[in-house]
């Protein structure tokens, strides 16, 4: 039996982690080509603190709850959907929402958990797989035998980017913050990470390949990061941005870029269409949720917080002393 109504937890007003407030909500119903996932566990991600503080307004046909991705059962499905069974056992991608004891998502941004995880670890994969994905093998074209540096290396995006690179074959660099999180930077498969508060990874990279440069740069810094970026890429380069941590604006030098006939590019995943979520998830399926069934790699979990404690979870996300990815638990 589906309730009417459920425990969420809302943004009362665009601020802080304490803006984040308890309430009870009406459980939603799947529209066509929907299904309802009854919620055990709920990522959290750096785009859920853009929201609360009112800088990521979510799309009009979303849920104004928090909350980009989850795992649970198929508790309804709307008319339409074949694949899915109420009962499956599924990690999904949102549109919002997650932050709740109900969540609806479109059918085909669901995946199956993967064998041998749990729903807690299942809860922290969509986000940052369908980002790292898309963002690093499809717009920087990132294949074996390639140079990559990830900055922001321990973060959930960041420890999802080295253990994809480098099961796929590229050699892995990564910055962070502190000589723990460059250790475990490097046991999750990075060749050399840079602690960004005592050395100029520009510098380090040129030694270690040797003047060459990298060939591709995940970057979720921007501000001054950038122009160093461009620095740091080998000739044929791909520069990827997906957040600016360090603000959006910079001064670059084109000639270096016109020279070195790099590409700029970047994305954010929420705006974009239903079918192109869908075709990332294919693709997950496909190249991806293999080697986490196989144990090759995983999801890096950091600390777990029941859901009535979402405040916390968003102030140690925004502390940055995580390693990995922080998890609401909710069923």
């Amino acid at each position: 039996m589906i309730p009417e109504a459920m425990r969420a937890v809302e943004i009362a007003e665009a601020g802080g982690p304490d803006v984040l407030r308890p309430v009870r909500r009406p459980v939603p119903a799947p529209a066509a080509g929907e299904i309802l996932i009854r919620v055990v566990a709920a990522g959290v991600n750096r785009p859920d603190a853009l929201q609360r503080a009112g800088a990521y307004a979510p799309p009009p046909d979303a849920s104004d709850l928090p909350g980009l991705e989850a795992a649970g059962e198929v508790a309804a499905v709307g008319p339409g959907v074949f694949r899915w069974r109420i009962g499956d056992a599924v990690c999904a991608l949102l549109p919002g929402g997650g932050y709740a004891e109900y969540a609806v998502t479109p059918a085909d941004h669901a995946l199956p958990v993967p064998d041998g995880l749990g729903m807690v670890e299942a809860a922290a994969l969509c986000e940052t797989f369908f980002t790292v994905w898309t963002n690093v093998f499809e717009r920087g074209r990132l294949v074996a035998g390639e140079s990559f540096l990830v900055h922001g290396g321990s973060s959930g995006i960041g420890t999802t980017a080295i253990q994809l690179a480098a099961v796929r074959g590229a050699r892995v660099f990564a910055t962070a913050g502190s000589a723990e999180k460059c250790a475990a930077c490097e046991r999750l498969g990075a060749e050399r990470a840079i602690n960004y508060r005592e050395e100029d990874f520009v510098a380090v990279i040129r030694e270690a390949t040797g003047g060459g440069g990298v060939d591709v740069i995940l970057d979720m810094v921007g501000g001054d990061y950038l122009p160093r970026d461009v620095k740091a890429l080998a000739t044929e380069g791909r520069l990827v941005m997906i957040a600016f941590l360090g603000g959006p604006k910079a001064e670059l030098n084109f000639a270096q870029v016109m020279t070195k006939r790099l590409t700029i590019t970047g994305s954010t995943l929420r705006p974009q269409s239903v079918e192109a979520k869908a075709r990332i998830a294919r693709a997950l399926e496909r190249e991806v949720w293999p080697l986490i069934a196989s144990g090759r790699i995983g999801p890096v979990m950091d600390r777990t917080y029941p859901l009535e404690e979402a405040a916390a979870a968003h102030a140690r996300m925004e502390s940055s002393a995580h390693v990995g990815k922080i998890v609401l638990t909710v069923g």
